[in-house]
């Protein structure tokens, strides 16, 4: 008998029926790193791992998706609802911004991804990705980029302008991506989904699914993109064949990472190089929702590899990478990524174009991890979604 299924972001798919709440495990003072996977033999034994702790930087966030860092030690908050926050350096949450665009909340639809510019101090630009409504009131929705100044007393958006809307607008409240990264030459890398339903559209270059588009900080697009020139084709367009986008970061190395989900199976972290494809819904190391084969299988010629995959899934969201030593040496260049699914924590040592290592953190945590950012402090901060989200601090048990 057939079974219907739904997607529960982060959860994978299952048979439709309400989802149990995730249990809230309490977590102990100092959580010290365990569940190590040896991803390649390493040639010495590991340094041992840093002792941290959990710190509460504020509670009562409603389902909060990214947070970037303002001086003075105050924190930019997005709430999927469509609400922006800002939470000051003792944890108290503001007020909701004005000057926020209407948002199309629902399914993994909303408020999402934020960052402040690179020159924010003097600018105090900042940029955000949210679900955008069809104008005039008629049906669908995409996922679009939106730039603006925030007031010198932080409470307002002001010369709110949107630079960037995916096309076409689509009926759907599933697989939005829209996370950003920004170069040092100012340009704008987005992470784009594919919007589910719209799974093909990922190998078409007529339409802004299941794409990492690259444009200018006024929405235009760079004439060195690699589709600028090529008739059909939208301008925007760095890479394509991704599926759903949920973290993006600059690298120390000064190219774009990114991380989408895979279906069942088969997440990817993919480093998006101009004019290649990542293969999506062709080639994938995940199956069908409910089991058998997707696509072609795990490789076509033409169509990139990932850097990394996890298979079974652990819905990566957030990512960043650890620059400072403020949780010693040994974890200074490790890519962090956060699980949606497991509430983990996961630290990857990349070298030579490979992940060599991969250690889980925070097991037993039992929060859905959002986003993973470096603070202008040198530490990690995670945002855990739920309807009581909260922002914490990775703590070190003691300075280096």
């Amino acid at each position: 008998m057939a079974r219907e299924y739904k997607e529960v972001e982060g959860m994978g798919w299952t048979p439709n029926r309400p989802v149990a709440p995730l249990h809230k495990a309490q977590l102990a003072l100092f959580l010290i790193v365990t569940g190590t996977q040896t991803v390649t033999h390493a040639q010495n034994a590991p340094a041992p791992a840093p002792a941290v702790s959990l710190v509460p930087v504020a509670t009562g966030l409603a389902h909060p998706w990214a947070v970037a860092f303002l001086p003075g030690g105050q924190f930019l908050v997005t709430e999927r609802p469509g609400r922006l926050r800002v939470v000051s350096a003792t944890g108290q949450v503001g007020p909701a911004l004005a000057g926020v665009p209407p948002v199309a909340a629902g399914g993994q639809g909303g408020l999402l991804d934020v960052v402040t510019d690179n020159d924010f101090a003097r600018t105090r630009r900042i940029y955000f990705c949210f679900a955008e409504p069809a104008a005039g009131g008629t049906a669908g929705n995409s996922a679009a980029v939106a730039r603006a100044t925030l007031s010198a007393d932080a409470s307002r958006l002001q010369d709110m302008r949107i630079i960037f809307s995916q096309r076409p607008k689509v009926e759907s409240a599933l697989h939005f991506g829209c996370r950003i990264a920004q170069a040092s030459d100012g340009n704008l890398f987005v992470a784009l989904g594919e919007r589910y339903h719209r799974k093909d559209d990922a190998q078409k270059l007529d339409n802004h699914h299941g794409k990492v588009i690259r444009i200018t900080p006024d929405g235009a697009a760079p004439p060195d993109n690699p589709y600028v020139k090529q008739p059909g084709a939208l301008p925007e367009i760095w890479s394509y064949g991704h599926r759903n986008p949920q973290g993006a970061t600059m690298g120390p190395d000064g190219k774009l990472w990114m991380h989408e989900h895979g279906p069942q199976g088969g997440d990817e972290i993919n480093l998006p190089q101009p004019g290649r494809n990542y293969g999506w819904p062709v080639i994938t190391y995940g199956e069908n929702y409910g089991g058998g084969k997707m696509g072609e299988g795990t490789a076509r010629a033409g169509m990139e590899q990932p850097l990394h995959q996890w298979t079974p899934s652990i819905a990566p969201s957030g990512m960043a990478f650890l620059t400072s030593t403020r949780y010693g040496t040994a974890w200074q260049g490790s890519l962090f990524v956060g699980s949606l699914k497991f509430g983990t924590l996961h630290r990857l040592e990349v070298a030579g174009g490979k992940v060599q290592k991969e250690e889980r953190l925070l097991q037993g945590n039992g929060e859905r991890i959002r986003d993973v950012r470096q603070g202008p402090d040198g530490l990690l901060y995670l945002l855990t979604d739920s309807p009581q989200g909260r922002l914490l601090r990775l703590q070190p048990a003691a300075a280096p």
